[in-house]
Parts: C-alpha cells; sequence; structure tokens
C-alpha cells in the first residue's frame, strides 16, 4: 500500500553531515508512522529514530542532539539530517512504514549506504 525509496547517502569524514531523504509513495501517508533503522556489518537492525502521524518523535541514546526526523505530509516524505556523524553511524539506513493498528514496520525501502571515515 505504500512503497517507498531512501536516498542521500554516501561517503563523508567525520564530524560531517548528511540528510537522508525517503520519498513515499500513497495518499495515506500521514497516517503512517516513519521511521529510520541502521544496519550496520555484522549487526541486527536498529532503529534510529521515528516520528508518527501525529508528531511524536522518537531517538536512540546513540543518536540524539546529533540526528533530526521530520515529515513533510504535502510531500510524501520523510528526512532524516545527520550532523556529527561519527564512524560508528557507518550502516545501510532504511526508511519504514508502520500503519496505525500494525503491530510493526513493514513496509521498507531498499536502503542507502552511509560511510563515515576516520
Amino acid at each position: 500500500q505504500v512503497q517507498l525509496a531512501e536516498s542521500g547517502g554516501g561517503l563523508v569524514q567525520a564530524g560531517g553531515s548528511l540528510r537522508l531523504s525517503c520519498a513515499a509513495s500513497g495518499r495515506t501517508f500521514s497516517q503512517y508512522s516513519m521511521g529510520w533503522f541502521r544496519q550496520a556489518p555484522g549487526k541486527e537492525r536498529d532503529i534510529v529514530a521515528s516520528i508518527s502521524g501525529g508528531g511524536a518523535i522518537y531517538y536512540v541514546d546513540a543518536v540524539k542532539g546529533r540526528f533530526t526526523i521530520s515529515r513533510d505530509n504535502a510531500k510524501n516524505t520523510v528526512s532524516l539530517q545527520m550532523n556529527s556523524l561519527k564512524p560508528e553511524d557507518t550502516a545501510v539506513y532504511y526508511c519504514a512504514a508502520r500503519w496505525p493498528v500494525d503491530n510493526g514496520y513493514k513496509y521498507w525501502g531498499q536502503g542507502t549506504q552511509v560511510t563515515v571515515s576516520s
């Protein structure tokens, strides 16, 4: 019902910034909770940040004060501004969507690689 596509990944030096964007299809976008997840080599996929349809925001402790999640319902997009990047932020970043009555995120983008060099 919703298709997601990430963009904006790349290679940056430690301390640099990147802005990830996720474009979503569908006219019900505003009702979805949207999340950014990441998966580093050899690690599990973990949530980084989320924003609900009502605007409630969550960040994992490791990125608080450095990352900012936002959404633009008029454009069907969600973004992740990443500042003060660290090598440990290196991962594939995924955009995901959760319908209000669903128990978890089940709609996923293909992912975009973020590599932070030291």
